[in-house]
């Protein structure tokens, strides 16, 4: 399998730094932040993303897409990860699309062009708790008729404030922590029954916590067969593991290039800091396992185009790595920085707070640890 990007994917990436550069900068991180924008992102920035079809790379042709394949949008998460670009991208052309690729044929002709596209977001209700179990669902869903019945709560919901459409996993069956019995539903947002309570995370992004109260939901929004919805729901988030490890990877690079060029530029006892050799030692480890990093994502992210076989540990290897990784960069970064680090005049310390986000993401790297060795056999 090629650990380097294609011509196509390569000139993607490009496009996508550009793009990052010149019209998302961190300086526009902190305009939507500060702005107290309820949605947490500019919608003008994300209709010139849907314009440059970035929303339908993931969605076939026939339903307005490009196909252009998880190596493809996870390019571009990358660089938007370097400016610490606020979209509801991930969100809705990953997780999202990802899901109604496998719904019916109504329901893909219908949702997929306009999130294509008309930029519709989504959001996916997945967690119950403060720990990632994608089997430990209590949310309830009951047939009735021709309707579902759902009741319950989820937590965490990335970009779940403002999206149009919520995918939730329910339970149809079964107990609460089984294979088994799970059913994926796609919710109109302004559904009676339906509380979103916004919550702004540390890095200003939005999640919401939901709550169901005797939601209906027709029997045509389901996703999959009821109470088969497992592997869909373990191939969807392995899709989503990868692409969020390149984004995670971008934040990476740029915090420690920031960090390499303030070495260079801070002066102590009449020195630059960075020809101490303590700091050089630190500046080469976060080097080192950074490269590490860029292998373990590109080859996640290309496994899932090229019909790989391993995609399930390959994409905890990277969200393992990646998570330690960041965590490990974001932590070097403030501290050689010093106190001004920690202030909001200086860039370093977003990263530091993405990060903390990011890293919990579908699961952190402890989660992932032990979910490679199951997968090999340990």
């Amino acid at each position: 399998m090629s650990l380097v990007l294609t011509e196509e994917q390569s000139f993607l990436k490009d496009s996508a730094k550009k793009f990052a550069q010149d019209k998302t900068p961190t300086t526009h991180f902190r305009e939507v932040r500060d702005s107290e924008n309820e949605k947490c992102f500019d919608s003008d920035i994300w209709q010139e993303m849907v314009n440059l079809g970035w929303s339908g790379i993931l969605i076939p042709e026939e339903y307005g897409g490009s196909n252009f394949g998880v190596a493809g949008i996870s390019s571009i998460l990358e660089e938007l990860g370097k400016t610490l670009t606020p979209s509801p991208l991930f969100s809705t052309a990953v997780v999202g699309v990802s899901l109604l690729k496998h719904a019916n044929e109504d329901l893909k002709k219908n949702l997929l062009p306009k999130v294509a596209e008309d930029g519709l977001t989504l959001a996916f209700a997945l967690e119950e708790s403060s720990h990632h179990n994608p089997r430990k669902i209590g949310c309830a869903a009951k047939k009735q008729d021709s309707d579902y019945i759902l009741n319950g709560e989820k937590t965490f919901v990335i970009d779940g404030t403002f999206a149009d459409k919520i995918i939730v996993a329910c339970r149809t069956s079964g107990k609460e922590d089984a294979k088994e019995g799970i059913s994926i539903f796609v919710v109109d947002s302004n559904t009676k029954g339906l509380k979103i309570k916004p919550t702004r995370m540390v890095d200003s992004r939005n999640a919401a916590n939901l709550e169901f109260v005797d939601v209906s939901v027709p029997k045509d929004n389901l996703i999959g067969e009821e109470g088969k919805a497992s592997s869909i729901l373990e191939e969807v988030l392995d899709i989503s593991r990868a692409a969020i490890s390149a984004e995670m990877l971008g934040s990476a690079i740029q915090a420690y290039e920031i960090t390499i060029d303030y070495l260079k530029e801070r002066e102590q006892f009449g020195e630059k800091i960075g020809s101490f050799q303590a700091l050089q030692h630190r500046a080469a480890i976060m080097f080192s396992e950074l490269e590490l990093c860029k292998s373990c994502v590109i080859e996640s992210i290309t496994c899932f185009d090229e019909g790989g076989n391993d995609s399930q540990r390959l994409a905890s290897l990277a969200k393992a790595k990646i998570g330690e990784v960041l965590h490990l960069i974001s932590n070097e970064s403030v501290q050689m920085h010093g106190g001004v680090g920690v202030t909001d005049e200086y860039d370093i310390g977003l990263y530091l707070k993405r990060a903390r986000v990011a890293e919990q993401i579908f699961g952190g790297s402890e989660y992932h640890k032990n979910r490679y060795a199951e997968l090999t056999g340990y």
